[in-house]
C-alpha cells in the first residue's frame, strides 16, 4: 500500500468530504478575489504583450490534472513558441525564445496568474503540485515509480516543491524525482493551514527572483 493511499485510507468517507469542501472554498475564495483585484493588471499585461510581439495573449497548453485528466493552462504568453504536441522543450534560464516582456512576466512569474481562471473552473487548485505538459508526464511516469500518485490531487499553481525552490526547468531526472518526493509528501501532509502556509512562502520565493 501506498503512502497516498494509507492516508485516504485513515480518512473516513465525511471527513474527506469536508477537507475536500474546506479546499475548494479556500481556491474559489482566492480565485475571485485575486481576479477581481488584478483585472486592471491584467488588462496593461494583454496591452504589453500584443505590443511587444505577435501572437496571442494568452498560452494554451494540455496539461495533466486531477485523476490524470487533461485539462487547457491559462498562461500570458511569454514565447514566440505556442507548443502543445508530443515533444516540448523545456524553457531554461536564458531562452532565447523569450518576448522581452516574457522575461518579465517569467521572472516575476506573473505568467501564471491567468491559471486564477482554471481555479476558478475547478480544473486546479491554488496549492498543489504543479501539472507538467502532457508530454512530460508521459515521459516521467516511466521512469519516476508513484509519478502517477501526483494526480490523486488537483495540480496547483503553487506548490511545496515550488517553495522548497524546485521551481522551472528540470535538467535531470534526479531533479525531477526530488520534485516528486515533495508532492508526494504534501499529499500525505495536507491541510487547510498547510496550504496558507504555502501561498505566504510563494510571497517570499517570488521575490527571490529564482524563476526564468
Amino acid at each position: 500500500m501506498t503512502a497516498v493511499s494509507a492516508r485516504e485510507n485513515r480518512l473516513r468517507p465525511t471527513q474527506r468530504s469536508a477537507v475536500m469542501i474546506a479546499k475548494r472554498a479556500l481556491d474559489v475564495v482566492g480565485a475571485v478575489v485575486g481576479l477581481g483585484l488584478l483585472l486592471p493588471a491584467f488588462v496593461l499585461i494583454a496591452i504589453a504583450i500584443k505590443l511587444d510581439s505577435g501572437g496571442p495573449i494568452i498560452f494554451q497548453q494540455r496539461r495533466t490534472g486531477f485523476n490524470a485528466k487533461e485539462f487547457v493552462i491559462f498562461k500570458f504568453r511569454t514565447m514566440t513558441v505556442l507548443e502543445d504536441g508530443a515533444a516540448i522543450t523545456q524553457a531554461c534560464r536564458g531562452d532565447l525564445r523569450a518576448t522581452r516582456v516574457g522575461k518579465f512576466l517569467r521572472r516575476s512569474s506573473i505568467d501564471e496568474l491567468p491559471q486564477l481562471l482554471n481555479v476558478l473552473k475547478g480544473e486546479m487548485s491554488l496549492v498543489g503540485p504543479r501539472p507538467h505538459a502532457v508530454a512530460h508526464d508521459r515521459e516521467y511516469e516511466v521512469h519516476i515509480a508513484d509519478y502517477g500518485f501526483r494526480h490523486h490531487i488537483k495540480p496547483g499553481i503553487t506548490g511545496w516543491a515550488q517553495v522548497n525552490g524546485l521551481r522551472g526547468e528540470t535538467r535531470s531526472l534526479e531533479k525531477m524525482t526530488e520534485r516528486v518526493k515533495l508532492d508526494l509528501w504534501y499529499i500525505n501532509h495536507w491541510s487547510l493551514g498547510f496550504d496558507i502556509k504555502i501561498l505566504v512562502r510563494t510571497c517570499f520565493e517570488v521575490l527571490r527572483d529564482r524563476a526564468y
